[in-house]
């Protein structure tokens, strides 16, 4: 396996060298070098195994650290000073010259995501090839070394912005305990495997006011009653297990799955199978647009940076209210009330079921990437390939968000409540996000 992702990192590297030109002028990068990176912090997280979460907070920060110096060479982008949560003066030093901002940016992001990665020498790696490849094809070595040195001043702030965030003290809680009671969460087979991030609430939001800023309505309350809502829902997804589904219907929940801690039993071992997160499925959807509208470096990196801090602040939001009602799975409850051999045709990823986190990521991505690249806009979605994982084509962010939500209820592992309310909380989420990062423009 690590031989493999070696062998991945270094083919990424060449594909964004192609970039660089022989010549006296630093080769200018584009949209397409961005994504790279992007895609190469996704790779670093599938390795990794990086719950959705935290996998979001990786992508957040590491692309602050390019937008930072984006936003110190092109005017046209505005400083996250006074914008972000507590976000420090960052200025570039004055006798810094002869570097290329592009370049710095690419850099700030390796540097940034190396320091925060579990597998972060990855990034030294990718890091001097890169610089030992653009020089060998012509691109100025004291440009490369110019751009490297202010890629890690500005890593370096970025990286004490993050550690401040309060998630280095999760680890000094005490283990979460599960609660008692009927309707409440409990750990889901095959593997079942204590709650994920179950103090993520705790950390410090990048635009939010507080974690509990965007409190969604209530769920329905949980009874065995079967005139209750609740129950009304239980039967709604016990007609659904995963031999009742329509071919599409399976293909939907199949596509949006999103799970890194899936596992399947070979004989006496549990397995686990490598997936991409909600948030790592989007970044990649960004990167089709970006691609397919030809934007801009800047652009790019706005885009990324906008779209990373609203997933960060969605979990951050989403978590809260997991942890808050600590609603019970509809496997467990379907099993324990209904019909103890029901089955899910997805695997219950290890936390509470209210909010859906992916209608709640989904739905703000959405109002996010719809905001930069207009309404109705029709796109190829192939961003799992690479996992077997057939494209599917979409007429406008919505309309995969919408999917995506619904995907979460032919999987089995939602009830609708949890879908409808993570998607208006997703929705706040991503307009709140837009407001404080554009300044009302």
């Amino acid at each position: 396996m690590r031989k493999l992702f070696f062998i991945a990192i270094i083919f990424v590297l060449s594909a964004i060298t192609n970039g660089c030109h022989r010549g006296s002028k630093p080769p200018e990068l584009g949209n397409h070098d961005v994504h790279k990176v992007m895609a190469l912090m996704t790779d670093v997280m599938v390795h990794d195994v990086t719950n959705p979460p935290l996998a979001a907070r990786f992508f957040a920060y590491a692309c602050l650290a390019g937008y930072e110096i984006v936003s110190e060479n092109d005017k046209k982008v505005k400083s996250f000073q006074g914008v972000l949560n507590e976000y420090p003066v960052i200025s570039k030093p004055k006798d810094l010259s002869g570097y290329d901002y592009r370049l710095s940016a690419i850099f700030a992001i390796l540097e940034t995501a190396a320091k925060l990665q579990p597998s972060g020498k990855q990034y030294t790696i990718y890091e001097q090839s890169l610089a030992d490849s653009c020089n060998r094809i012509g691109f100025d070595r004291d440009v490369i070394d110019h751009s490297l040195q202010y890629a890690k001043l500005v890593s370096k702030k970025i990286l004490a912005y993050a550690k401040a965030d309060k998630y280095n003290r999760i680890s000094n809680y005490l283990r979460y305990k599960l609660k008692d009671g009927p309707g409440t969460w409990e750990p889901t087979q095959p593997a079942y495997l204590p709650p994920v991030e179950p103090y993520f609430n705790t950390i410090r939001p990048l635009t939010l006011d507080s974690a509990a800023q965007f409190v969604p309505d209530p769920p329905a309350p949980f009874s065995t009653n079967k005139n209750s809502l609740f129950y009304k829902f239980l039967l709604m997804n016990d007609a659904k297990s995963e031999t009742d589904l329509t071919s599409e219907q399976r293909d939907i929940a199949n596509f949006w799955d999103c799970n890194p801690f899936a596992v399947q039993n070979e004989g006496h071992m549990l397995i686990g199978l490598k997936k991409i997160s909600p948030g790592a499925h989007w970044m990649g959807i960004a990167a089709i647009a970006c691609k397919q509208t030809d934007a801009s470096f800047s652009k790019t990196v706005v885009v990324n940076t906008v779209l990373a801090i609203g997933i960060m602040d969605g979990f951050v939001s989403c978590w809260d209210e997991k942890f808050r009602t600590n609603r019970i799975r509809p496997e467990t409850a379907i099993r324990k009330y209904i019909d103890p051999n029901w089955r899910p045709l997805l695997q219950t990823p290890p936390f509470p079921e209210y909010t859906s986190g992916h209608s709640v990521v989904s739905s703000l991505a959405a109002v996010i990437l719809t905001h930069y690249f207009r309404d109705n806009f029709h796109y190829t979605d192939n961003v799992e390939n690479d996992f077997g994982v057939p494209p599917r084509k979409f007429d406008s962010f919505e309309q995969a968000a919408k999917e995506a939500a619904i995907s979460r209820f032919w999987g089995g592992i939602h009830f609708m409540d949890a879908i409808d309310n993570g998607i208006s909380q997703g929705t706040k989420v991503g307009n709140w996000v837009l407001a404080k990062v554009n300044g009302g423009d």
